[in-house]
């Protein structure tokens, strides 16, 4: 499959679904000050900037440069800082016209806390913060201000926003036609199969742009791992620990297609609970996460700690890199079997969990574990009180072994497959007889699933 053409497009300035939420957030009366939340390099000051087109004065401080991190050590009321602010850059105090962007805020735990202060005494003034590793730095920060900031979040570009990014606009408009058009889906298939292969990281899709090989993105994905690599060990909270970083950053990929037990993982001699300890410090910096199942057929679901989890990387693109597989991916027709049919399901999550700009929710996937009939259904979706199951992968209804377990348990009869084929509405029966229909998605379609269910479920 050759690779496709597309236009030159001003890649650092691209749109991202994230300023929606920004706008409206903008709109209230009472703006609270925004924490932005993501591992480094998804593109949070990019945004930002972007963002800042919208308003009349737009204000840039990096605290990891001493002028700006200046402001917090000289001043501990707002009441100073604010005019200092303002001074400095020669803007008028017409606040509801000012954005106000503190970046890198980790570095001066002062500022985090300030941000209270911002939004009881100034909340016409708009202001976003973001940083590397905020969720070890705000654990580290006594009187953090529960309430009166308002957490959003940013990943990798989904398909959506890679579509944007590269100018596609017309691919991006059939993507989200509901129902998909039939003449689309060679072009948007051909389309995501670039972007599953390359993925979502900012700098890799511009540099692939200027480029137009892959051959030039190896120094990329290096540069964006070693840089999580050090940033993750620098929270560690011992040399062993920082050991067990290292060691599981360098193996982790070979895991992708299956779930993972902490006790000498990786064919190591570490504890189950040291192993645990290093995921989790990697799970808050949003590099590797920790996606647990859970066992309910019927609303709510719970997630079950105890069981054996499946890891989520932040994106394929760097998975694909360390597994050295992208020049194998080139040549598939259909990517559901890539990587022993693990990979297509890693990326639908990726897909989703993008679209939590507003809030932070980890999907689960479904399973029972009983000696004689054992099942797992790779992600259930919550839709109002009705727990959906998807089920990603290319064969026919009738292997659909652990879905039909599934449906026996539902008190309803809506099923969604992801897979290679194209848009159709199917009928299937289980075992024991139950009919229900079965929603078939094209896998480019994983930012569409919410509506998709919406429109279709019944």
């Amino acid at each position: 499959m050759p690779l496709p053409y597309y236009k030159q497009a001003a890649i650092m300035n691209y749109n991202r679904n994230i300023i929606k939420s920004l706008a409206e957030w903008r709109k209230q009366t009472h703006s609270k000050p925004v924490v932005l939340r993501g591992a480094r390099q998804v593109g949070k000051t990019t945004v930002v900037k972007k963002f800042a087109e919208q308003f009349k004065h737009y204000i840039y401080l990096n605290l990891e440069r001493s002028k700006d991190r200046m402001f917090f050590d000289t001043y501990e009321d707002v009441d100073e800082l604010l005019p200092a602010i303002l001074l400095q850059n020669n803007i008028p105090t017409d606040l509801k016209n000012i954005l106000l962007f503190i970046d890198e805020i980790q570095e001066v735990p002062q500022a985090i806390k300030m941000l209270r202060y911002f939004y009881e005494e100034y909340p016409e003034l708009h202001v976003i913060t973001a940083g590397s590793l905020l969720e070890f730095a705000m654990g580290n920060v006594e009187s953090f201000p529960v309430g009166r900031v308002h957490f959003m979040y940013m990943f990798p570009l989904n398909f959506e926003e890679f579509l944007d990014a590269t100018g596609h606009s017309q691919a991006l408009k059939a993507l989200r036609q509901i129902p998909l058009s039939k003449p689309s889906h060679n072009t948007l298939k051909n389309l995501f199969h670039l972007y599953a292969i390359i993925g979502g990281m900012p700098e890799v899709i511009k540099i692939y742009n200027e480029k137009k090989s892959i051959a030039d993105l190896p120094k990329i994905y290096e540069g964006i791992w070693s840089a999580y690599r050090n940033d993750v060990e620098k929270y560690a909270q011992n040399e062993t620990e920082k050991r067990i970083i290292k060691h599981i950053m360098g193996n982790a990929h070979n895991y992708l297609d299956q779930r993972i037990t902490f006790q000498n993982f990786g064919n190591s001699n570490y504890r189950s609970r040291e192993v645990g300890e290093a995921f989790r410090a990697l799970d808050e910096a949003r590099v590797i996460q920790l996606i647990y199942p859970t066992t309910e057929t019927d609303f709510p679901v719970k997630t079950d700690l105890k069981k054996k989890p499946r890891m989520q990387f932040l994106d394929t693109g760097l998975v694909n890199h360390s597994l050295r597989i992208q020049h194998e991916l080139i040549g598939m027709k259909d990517l559901s079997d890539a990587f022993k049919g693990a990979l297509i399901p890693h990326l639908i999550l990726q897909e989703l969990l993008s679209l939590n700009t507003g809030s932070y929710h980890k999907p689960n996937f479904w399973v029972r574990e009983k000696s004689q009939s054992s099942a797992e259904v790779d992600l259930v979706y919550t839709h109002k009180e009705f727990v959906i199951p998807v089920e990603i992968k290319s064969g026919p209804t009738g292997k659909l072994r652990s879905l039909h377990q599934f449906m026996e348990a539902s008190p309803h009869n809506f099923a969604v497959r992801i897979y290679g084929g194209e848009f159709q509405l199917t009928e299937a029966k289980t075992t024991l007889g139950k009919t229900y229909k079965i929603l078939n998605l094209p896998y480019y379609l994983g930012t569409q699933l919410p509506q998709y269910i919406e429109k279709y479920f019944s």
